[in-house]
């Protein structure tokens, strides 16, 4: 009986010494009170979830190696990034001066705002993949790709293939994985890659996904660049699933890429290098064969890039998205395939909304994980109630992460609106200040919602408690997922 009473005795200090733990490392309150609720009513698994995929590993300087490469390689490329940015800023075109305080913020954050920038967008697999193979094929001095999933599929290996080819004919390719989304080809297309000559390197090897910490800390990031000058940057991983044929049996996947020519591609550069001396053996320096030395004759789109993630001192892409929405004058068009903003977003929203603005959001039918799908409609009451209009998309899965303030500016990427996006993931989007492109972006919009059904906010508001118990209770879980 002794052992019992000991025993229990010293259950109850671990689960004293993980919840201080768990108060003094976690500095967003909802994220706090979720993983207090699991260590607590969770016995030992609860705490186990905790450290496997909750701890805050950032203080502990779990990418100190990264951020120390980053600032070096920062002090190099900085000059550039001011030139090119007060040249920018002074020539702007309204778009720009009508959003300059984001252009600013995203400028303190190191990002350069480019001028002569020619923008194309990519609806969906099948309109991407044609320009991204074209693209690799023209390559002369090098390919850098970087992707969160990559399939060992038909359009996977057509890739594989070409970049095997191009590193034959003397172009230097370098690949960059994330372990855990592209996990299905480390003993398939990366021992090929390799074999070929070309340099593949998982962003952060896991050794044992089901327990890793490191699975919490996604690389998400889909950047191509091309010999410095074109990047290809948004929501559609390499897999056959985001390419729409004839069968009408498969999902219809519809997301959202952008090319961009021209000193946009920057900072995706830059991303890139670090990234890579990140995780890869041998380094890559800065040099001016990387960047690209001639603006586009035919683009006039204002680029600037929006990234973070754990190594970041702010989350910049969630600052930049609450600077969008607050400088909104009439019109915000929103995408996400999840949507758990968090109480920062929500309130800008609301904000937003109740002073006028007409705020449209787009979201999946059905997500592919019912546990988010519930935990998102949890959010559906606050911002119908301020005004926003809610859209169901019902014509397959909507993945696409975009946004369009006022018909001026568009943000393509891959962050999703969601705590992971904001906190744990390495995001990038690109902030395109060009009213051409944002209206193109803004009429894809207008035509997926003719395919979805939109919310009724009397009907919503009259759902029966016993409907709403679960996405209230994965509310509560909601900074977890």
């Amino acid at each position: 009986m002794n052992w019992y009473i000991l025993a229990g005795l010293l259950y109850s200090l671990l689960v004293i010494v993980v919840c201080l733990r768990i108060l003094y490392d976690t500095r967003s309150s909802s994220k706090t009170f979720a993983y207090l609720l699991i260590a607590i009513l969770i016995p030992v698994v609860g705490m186990i979830i905790y450290f496997a995929v909750g701890a805050n590993y950032r203080k502990n300087k779990l990418y100190s190696k990264k951020i120390i490469s980053d600032n070096k390689l920062l002090a190099e490329v900085r000059e550039k990034i001011v030139h090119e940015s007060e040249i920018s800023w002074t020539n702007g075109e309204a778009e720009v001066k009508s959003h300059k305080k984001l252009a600013r913020m995203l400028l303190n954050d190191n990002s350069p705002l480019t001028a002569n920038n020619e923008v194309k967008l990519l609806l969906n697999g099948e309109n991407k993949f044609p320009e991204v193979i074209e693209a690799l094929k023209n390559a002369k001095h090098h390919i850098h790709m970087e992707y969160y999933i990559f399939e060992d599929d038909n359009i996977g290996n057509q890739i594989k293939d070409i970049l095997i080819q191009k590193a034959a004919e003397g172009v230097k390719v370098r690949f960059i994985y994330d372990d855990f989304g592209s996990r299905s080809i480390r003993k398939t297309i990366v021992r090929e890659l390799i074999a070929g000559g070309v340099g593949a390197f998982p962003f952060y090897k896991i050794l044992f996904i089901a327990l890793s910490n490191r699975t919490n800390y996604r690389d998400h990031r889909k950047i191509i660049v091309i010999d410095g000058c074109t990047a290809f940057v948004g929501g559609i991983n390499v897999s056959d699933r985001y390419i729409n044929g004839t069968d009408k049996k498969q999902l219809f996947w519809r997301d959202t890429h952008v090319r961009i020519n021209g000193p946009g591609v920057y900072y995706l550069q830059y991303l890139f290098i670090c990234d890579w001396n990140f995780c890869a053996e041998t380094k890559l320096p800065i040099l001016p064969e990387y960047f690209c030395s001639t603006k586009s004759d035919k683009g006039k789109a204002i680029v600037q890039i929006a990234a973070s993630g754990p190594d970041s001192d702010n989350p910049t892409i969630m600052f930049s998205l609450m600077e969008t929405i607050g400088m909104a004058q009439e019109e915000l068009l929103i995408t996400s395939p999840y949507f758990i903003p968090g109480e920062s977003i929500m309130n800008a929203l609301n904000v937003a909304a109740l002073s006028g603005v007409k705020i449209k959001i787009l979201v999946p039918y059905k997500s592919d994980s019912f546990i988010v799908n519930a935990a998102a409609r949890s959010y559906y009451s606050e911002v119908l109630e301020a005004g926003a209009e809610i859209y169901l998309y019902k014509k397959g899965f909507v993945h696409a992460k975009t946004m369009v303030a006022d018909g001026q500016l568009a943000i393509i990427g891959t962050a999703n609106m969601d705590h992971r996006s904001f906190e744990l993931n390495f995001e990038v989007n690109s902030m395109i200040y060009d009213a051409e492109l944002a209206q193109q972006l803004r009429d894809a919009f207008y035509a997926d919602i003719k395919d979805a059904m939109q919310i009724n906010p009397k009907t919503w508001a009259k759902r029966t408690l016993f409907k709403q118990l679960p996405e209230k209770l994965l509310r509560l879980f909601s900074p977890l997922l």
